[in-house]
């Protein structure tokens, strides 16, 4: 019996007994306490029990059944004493049966069945073994045991050596017992009796006299043996064994098959134009697989280790296009905008056009969900003549996963880089990394430590996968990485990558997206042509304003989608006869009310409430800030669920009002006679970062000076106790949700009019912007009626372009953080 002997586990908390277990029933074997057991679980009962146990806390009940013949037992063909045990390993095989291996932790006696289906569940109560004190008697019954396996393991064929070592260092007569017990070839009903056994002396007696029975048995068969082999001379020897293999050649076909299955390894191996030294290791295995009976375990896991090294595309390649018009073309048919994007994959391409050989930078798309990461790098693979390969890394916490398992595990298998060449068949795909920054570690190891060998070009010639044993050439892969945000992705890494950003698209990009990709895509897939439907301008533009807010276009191609459907169905119903028309109004019917309001400017000047602009991950927003002075001592009350940075931001405002108090024309009593209250409005959504600071500062003095905002102007600038205003990020999308709520003036910091140019042409021209590097200049521009400010600012009138805030903003389920 292939039993293992393991130092019993320390952990009790999973025994606290008695207590209901699922009952996995065994024919033809008894498991022991502090035994290791691999098991094969085919019936329906015991997989769905071995379910439940790996599910819970992962402890059993093995219990033998009485009879071997009964396939479905009930519960009274189960033996009354059976083993705890806890599930260490389990593997599902693809035929539904379950490979598992269990530890036995202690005897138990089953209480009573209180379930049979779907599969058994009995309460138990360990069974403790009666107390023994190292007696002469003791010593004398352990060390005849002991003599006795060791004659048994000398005689025997089958028993391994490493479990005569096993039994020499125990001093326990029970554990002893238990050991020799699970290697005897006896009869179910003797291994019961042994494991009812409760007094550890008694228990080794008993299996000492079991032991005799089988050195008799042991001698018996060596004499035998020893005769038969005298008996036959060396002629009759070599006659007996040719006419056995051709035998088995001939009516089984086993080794014959074998045979042919190593010739036509050996062929692939040939064909294969692997590296000397992945030749040599196939060929090595291949001849370990010849030597091998048909049956043994080891053979299917060779067969598929060799089948791997000829799948992989040693020496296969596609011969790249790099003809540069030829690219241009294809990036401009699958996506529109994006140009940033397409000029710099255009270079990338260029150089490797004029220098094949170079080792050029692993690119890496940043940007929110639905922008176009992932199909850009198919288009990509398209422009070049390449295959694409998309591999998720995403939530991968295992280091294994990357650089695959060694293959003494059970159930091992090469790693996901390995296993997407073998998929993609050359050598030289275009391989894309989707969400790499959401790779994650634990104790199991770090993943992206493993992706550094496979991106980092002076070390990829040579990547090693633990399944694979043999260095693999990765040097002629292009590798693309994406994901969401920049700052999770480790620093290592992220110093390999050249991070290309993608912004959100504008309402006008997602428009013209909308009309010549996703609702002709739509209209072919749902089977409905123009003479059944026609969206509107305006109603694509409400479609977009009211029913999504995202950066990309994934969920408004999803809405497209279901509008396209509800055509479809009243077609397909004949219910339908003239063209649907795609309004405004007609949206409501098929899409329901609009899910979002996006917010708008305020409607008069109001004193106290300034309009600053946030960023999020699906695009910008208005982000009103109201103050209010209550009757106090001076306090500072800050509510809208803000992060620390954003308060300190407020703490700076107040501080800087305090300080200029005389220039703002602030009574300087107030501290004493009133307290101020900051709010940020919905209060659900989390908001942080540094930005915010110019409307705070802004409100806060329209607030105590008692002089209204202006309503046509919004803002966003981080601010110093000394008044400076400083650079923001996220200008783009701050602007353009502006634009998008009806503001006429925007005030930004001085520092980034640099980025003028992303603001798209037809949202500049509709805007004025304040460029500022004073706070004083700031409250000059946003107050209807400011207060005479000696200042030696100075104020620009201009327009501005995409930064990006290094702000983290916190994400709460359906909830959208805000970096303001």
């Amino acid at each position: 019996m292939a039993s293992k002997r393991k130092t019993p586990s320390k952990k009790t908390s999973k025994n606290n007994l008695p207590r209901p277990v699922p009952v996995v029933p065994m024919r033809g074997m008894v498991a022991f306490p502090s035994m290791v057991l691999p098991l094969f679980i085919g019936r329906e009962k015991s997989v769905a029990a071995l379910e439940a146990a790996a599910q819970a806390d992962k402890m059993l009940l093995l219990v033998a059944q009485r009879s071997d013949a009964i396939e479905e037992p009930e519960a009274s063909d189960l033996f009354e004493f059976g083993t705890l045990a806890e599930v260490m390993q389990m593997l599902k095989m693809p035929d539904g049966n379950v490979r598992v291996v269990v530890e036995g932790r202690e005897r138990v006696r089953v209480n009573e069945f209180i379930q049979d289906k779907p599969f058994f569940i009995a309460t138990v109560t360990p069974v403790a073994e009666e107390a023994t004190t190292n007696t002469p008697t003791v010593q004398a019954v352990m060390r005849r045991l002991k003599t006795q396996f060791e004659q048994a393991v000398n005689l025997s064929k089958t028993l391994p050596p490493e479990a005569l070592q096993n039994a020499q260092t125990i001093d326990k007569p029970g554990a002893l017992s238990d050991l020799v017990a699970s290697y005897l070839e006896v009869a179910v009903e003797q291994r019961q009796q042994i494991l009812e056994a409760l007094a550890p002396v008694d228990r080794a007696k008993l299996v000492s006299d079991l032991l005799t029975q089988e050195l008799q048995v042991l001698e018996i068969d060596r004499e035998l043996d020893s005769q038969v082999r005298e008996g036959v001379n060396e002629s009759q020897r070599e006659y007996f064994l040719r006419e056995r293999m051709k035998a088995i050649q001939e009516k089984l076909g086993d080794r014959d098959s074998s045979f042919k299955e190593a010739d036509q390894l050996r062929q692939r191996v040939d064909g294969a134009e692997m590296s000397e030294e992945a030749k040599e290791k196939a060929l090595a295995e291949i001849d370990r697989l010849e030597k091998m009976p048909p049956i043994a375990p080891e053979v299917s896991v060779i067969r598929t280790y060799v089948e791997l090294m000829c799948d992989l595309p040693w020496n296969k390649r596609t011969a790249d296009d790099y003809n540069i018009n030829h690219s241009q073309e294809v990036l401009d048919e699958d996506h529109y905008a994006l140009e940033k994007i397409k000029d710099r994959v255009i270079e990338f391409l260029a150089v490797r056009k004029l220098n094949p050989s170079s080792k050029g930078p692993i690119l890496c798309f940043i940007g929110p969900p639905g922008v176009g990461k992932t199909s850009i790098g198919k288009s990509i693979a398209r422009a070049l003549g390449r295959e694409f390969i998309r591999v998720s890394v995403g939530g991968i916490h295992d280091e294994a996963e990357i650089r695959g398992h060694r293959r003494t595990y059970i159930g091992s298998m090469p790693g996901r880089i390995i296993s997407a060449m073998r998929r993609v068949k050359v050598k030289n795909p275009v391989f894309m990394l989707d969400e790499i920054d959401k790779l994650g570690h634990d104790f199991r190891g770090d993943p992206s430590s493993a992706l550094l060998e496979a991106l980092d070009p002076e070390q990829n010639t040579a990547f090693s996968d633990h399944y694979l044993e043999v260095p693999f050439d990765l040097s002629e892969v292009m590798f693309i990485a994406t994901g969401n945000l920049l700052d999770p992705i480790p620093a290592a890494l992220r110093d390999r990558l050249e991070v290309l950003r993608f912004p959100g698209y504008t309402e006008a990009e997602k428009h013209t997206i909308a009309r010549q990709f996703l609702i002709p895509k739509q209209m072919k897939e749902n089977g409905i042509t123009e003479a059944n439907i026609d969206f509107t301008d305006a109603g694509v533009t409400q479609l977009i304003r009211d029913y999504t807010r995202e950066a990309g276009v994934r969920n408004l191609e999803r809405e497209v989608g279901t509008v396209c459907r509800k055509i479809a169905r009243e077609v397909a119903a004949e219910k339908r006869s003239k063209v649907a028309s795609i309004t405004p109004t007609s949206l409501q019917e098929y899409l329901g009310p609009r899910k979002f309001i996006y917010g708008m400017a305020q409607e008069e000047d109001e004193v106290g409430v300034a309009q600053g602009l946030a960023w999020t991950e699906v695009g910008g927003e208005l982000m009103p800030i109201e103050v209010s002075l209550v009757a106090g001592q001076g306090t500072t009350k800050l509510t809208g669920n803000l992060g620390n940075v954003m308060k300190e931001s407020c703490e700076a405002a107040m501080t800087y009002a305090r300080a200029h108090a005389d220039d703002l024309g602030i009574d300087g009593d107030w501290t004493k006679k009133h307290d101020a209250h900051i709010h940020v409005p919905s209060g659900a959504v989390p908001k942080d970062g540094p930005s915010a600071g110019v409307a705070i500062a802004v409100a806060l003095v329209s607030a105590m000076i008692g002089k209204p905002v202006r309503k046509e102007v919004a803002m966003s600038g981080e601010i110093s106790l000394r008044g400076r205003v400083m650079a923001i990020g996220g200008v783009k999308e701050k602007v353009l949700a502006a634009h998008r709520a009806g503001v006429k003036e925007i005030l930004l910091p001085a520092e980034n009019e640099r980025d003028l140019d992303d603001i798209p042409n037809e949202v500049r021209q509709t805007l004025t912007f304040h460029w500022v590097d004073r706070l004083d200049d700031a409250i000059k521009f946003a107050l209807v009626q400011p207060p005479k400010i000696h200042t030696n600012g100075h104020v620009n009138g201009h327009v501005a372009q995409n930064g990006h805030n290094g702000a983290k903003a916190k994400v709460k389920p359906k909830r959208t953080a805000r970096k303001t």
